[in-house]
C-alpha cells in the first residue's frame, strides 16, 4: 500500500516540491512549525529510521538537507533536522522522512 508520501512523490497528490534528486523528494509541510518547514522523503518506501538496513549508504537525506538549508539561507543562522520514529516519537506517516526546520530561534527541549 502506498503511503501519503509515495503518492506525493508519484505526483498523485499535489505538494509544494522544493527539491528532488535520484534519492529524495522534499516539499513544504502543510502544517509548518517554523517559517521554513520542509519534509525530506526518500523515494524508496521504508517505514522509518528503525527499518533502515544496517548496510548501505543512507546519507542521502543528510546531503539533501544540507543543500536545501543552503538554498533557503539557513546555512548561516542554523536549523534543526528531526526524524520521528514510531508512535511515541509522533511519526504520523509510516514512511521514513526528516523535518528540516528553520527561520527562527529553536527552543530546547523540543517537547
Amino acid at each position: 500500500m502506498s503511503t501519503l508520501f509515495t503518492k506525493i512523490i508519484n505526483r498523485d497528490i499535489p505538494a509544494d516540491i522544493v527539491y528532488e534528486d535520484a534519492h529524495v523528494v522534499a516539499f513544504k509541510d502543510i502544517e509548518p512549525q517554523a517559517p521554513v518547514h520542509i519534509l525530506i522523503v526518500p523515494r524508496e518506501e521504508t517505514e522509518g529510521l528503525a527499518s533502515l538496513p544496517d548496510e548501505g549508504d543512507h546519507t542521502y537525506i543528510l546531503n539533501a538537507a544540507k543543500k536545501i538549508a543552503f538554498e533557503f539561507g539557513l546555512d548561516k543562522s542554523g536549523y534543526r533536522l528531526v526524524f520521528n520514529q514510531g508512535e511515541h516519537g509522533q511519526q504520523t506517516v509510516p514512511h521514513l522522512h526528516a523535518h528540516l526546520l528553520g527561520g527562527r530561534q529553536m527552543s530546547w527541549p523540543p517537547g
